[in-house]
């Protein structure tokens, strides 16, 4: 649904802070936006501190999911800039094809499948999520997390927030609810 309104979803490629800063500019000057707030892409700079937002997550019911998908993301951050560092580059995609994993994830969860970019092939989430660990071990040594990198198996398995959320929804209406109680039943369950 979200992916409606302007200035949503993956962000331009930007090979420096200055293009960047151009193209807000240019938005600014023609009222198109007040400020870099009104960016809503699934990752952007913070107009207010000195780091890169990742956007693009629902909220995580259980705290320990959380702190695992800002351990990966912060693993993914310290990986790609100790590339840089050492002089080295990373693959960039064609919008295209992240556009598509993208709608793969919201379609299908982490029970589907995502396109391996290196393979060009599709393979299954749980696959992917471990070359993922593999890729960003070096620096979740580095960082002191690698268990909380780890911890993404867990959720694979047992799975999301939001598969659970359909599934008391289900339960309930398959016990005779109607919506409104069967949604009275999430919340409950949330709150537990």
């Amino acid at each position: 649904m979200f992916d409606g309104p302007p200035r949503t979803g993956i962000p331009d490629l930007f090979d420096s802070y200055g293009e960047y800063q151009r193209l807000l500019g240019q938005m600014v000057t023609a009222g198109l936006i007040e400020d870099a707030t009104k960016l809503w892409w699934d990752v952007r700079p913070s107009a207010r501190f000195p780091t890169l937002e990742m956007r693009i997550c629902d909220m995580c019911t259980r705290l320990h999911d959380a702190v695992t998908i800002a351990a990966i993301y912060v693993c993914l951050i310290r990986m790609l800039y100790r590339l840089r560092m050492g002089n080295q580059r990373w693959r960039v995609y064609p919008r295209t094809l992240i556009h598509e994993n993208r709608w793969l994830a919201q379609r299908y969860g982490l029970q589907g499948h995502l396109v391996d970019f290196g393979k060009g092939d599709l393979v299954p989430y749980s696959e992917l999520l471990e070359e993922i660990i593999e890729l960003i071990r070096e620096d979740a040594e580095q960082l002191g997390c690698v268990a909380e990198i780890e911890h993404a198996r867990d959720i694979v398995a047992r799975g999301t927030s939001a598969q659970r959320q359909l599934s008391v929804y289900q339960a309930a209406m398959d016990e005779g609810a109607d919506a409104p109680e069967a949604l009275k039943s999430v919340v409950d369950w949330l709150i537990d």
